[in-house]
Formats: C-alpha cells, structure tokens, sequence
C-alpha cells in the first residue's frame, strides 16, 4: 500500500531540505552541508521505514478477520484506512 521511494528521489527531497534551511536566515547549521544532506536522508528513510511497518500491521490486522476480505474491495479499504491509522496513532509522534 506504502509507494517506496528510490535512493535517489529520498537524496534529492534531502537536498530540497538541506538547500532551504542553507536559505533560511533564521536557521544557523553547525555542519558540513554535505553531513546535513546525509542526516536528513536518514531520517526520510526511517519515516518511511516506520510507514511500512504501520501498513504492514494493518494488511495482518486484515488478513486476520475471520471472513476473507478481497484486497482492493470497498470492504478492505476501509478496514485498511482504519488500522493503519490506529497503528499510525501507536508511532511517538514528532510534531502536532
């Protein structure tokens, strides 16, 4: 359900980043820019990580109903919208 992204469009969405904060004037980095590109790429990737694992507990929520539920029914996309955002809710979250 989670569309993956390449290593080279989660570089290019860090550099997107790491450019704006450069031209920020409220924004002082302490790093190399090259480090920072880095930082931000890391955490791209441990979001999505963490997207992954939510939608893959809420396909096993799914799969686990008693009565089979075809994937892609009007049925299971609702199912599907309602675990993941129960799983979704159990992630520590970062902002409000």
């Amino acid at each position: 359900m989670i569309q993956r992204l390449s290593k080279e469009k989660i570089n290019y969405l860090a550099k997107i980043v790491t450019n704006y904060l450069l031209n920020d004037n409220n924004v002082d980095l302490l790093e190399e820019t090259s480090e920072i590109k880095h930082r931000i790429a890391k955490i791209i990737e441990d979001v999505l990580a963490d997207f992954e694992k939510v939608s893959q507990s809420a396909i096993k929520k799914i799969e686990s109903q008693k009565k089979p539920i075809v994937e892609g029914s009007r049925e299971w996309e609702i199912l599907y919208r309602k675990y993941y955002n129960e799983e979704l809710s159990k992630l520590p979250k970062i902002w409000d």
